[in-house]
C-alpha cells in the first residue's frame, strides 16, 4: 500500500486465486456499467460471495468551515443514486447472486468506500474508472476517485475502464 500521490497502487492478484466471502461493488456516483457488474459477478463465483453495492451521493463542501444544507445532495441526486444502486442489485439478483446495497452522502468518497469495505469485511472492491490522469491532476478530480481507493486500500481493488478492461493492465478477470 502506497500513500504517495504518484504511486499507482498495488495491482490486484489474479481473480482465479481468490476465494471471497464478500465483494464491494462501489461507485463515486457514476452508473454501474454491465462490465463492472460482470467483473464483480465473476469475482463472487468461486464461493458464491455476497456482493454489496455501494454508491456515494456527493456533498459539495462546506461554507466557511461549517456544514451548509445548500451543499448537500438534492432529493433528485439522492433518488438518482438510489435508482443506480437498485438497478445493480436487481441485475445481480437476476443472475442468482446474493446482493444488497445502499447510498451514503460524503465529501470524502475514498474514506467512506474503504470504511464500508472494512465494516462489511469485504475481500475485494470493484469500481469503474476513467483512464488515469497525471498524479498532480488526479488528486483534484472526482472522476479519479477509484485510483485513490486503490492507492489506499489494503485489499485488492479491481478497476474496470469504460472500454471494459480490468485493473488497468488491459486484462479482464
Amino acid at each position: 500500500m502506497s500513500m504517495l500521490p504518484w504511486a499507482r497502487g498495488v495491482e490486484p492478484p489474479d481473480p482465479a486465486t481468490l476465494e471471497l466471502r464478500r465483494v464491494l461493488l462501489a461507485s463515486e456516483g457514476r452508473r454501474f456499467s454491465d462490465e463492472v457488474i460482470d467483473v464483480a459477478a465473476r469475482l463472487s463465483e468461486p464461493r458464491r460471495a455476497q456482493i454489496h453495492v455501494f454508491s456515494i451521493a456527493r456533498v459539495w463542501g462546506t461554507s466557511l468551515g461549517l456544514p451548509n444544507p445548500g451543499l448537500l445532495p438534492s432529493k433528485q441526486e439522492w433518488d438518482a443514486q438510489h435508482a443506480l444502486v437498485e438497478a445493480a442489485v436487481s441485475e445481480l439478483r437476476r443472475r442468482g447472486i446474493e446482493a444488497s446495497g445502499h447510498v451514503v452522502g460524503t465529501r470524502s468518497a475514498t474514506k467512506r468506500i474503504l470504511r464500508e469495505a472494512s465494516r462489511l469485511q469485504c475481500g475485494a472492491i470493484v469500481m469503474a474508472a476513467d483512464p488515469p490522469r497525471h498524479w498532480i491532476l488526479q488528486d483534484m478530480m472526482w472522476s479519479q476517485e477509484a485510483y485513490r481507493v486503490r492507492r489506499r486500500a489494503k485489499i485488492p481493488v479491481y478497476l474496470v475502464s469504460a472500454a471494459g478492461t480490468s485493473s488497468g493492465r488491459g486484462d479482464s478477470p
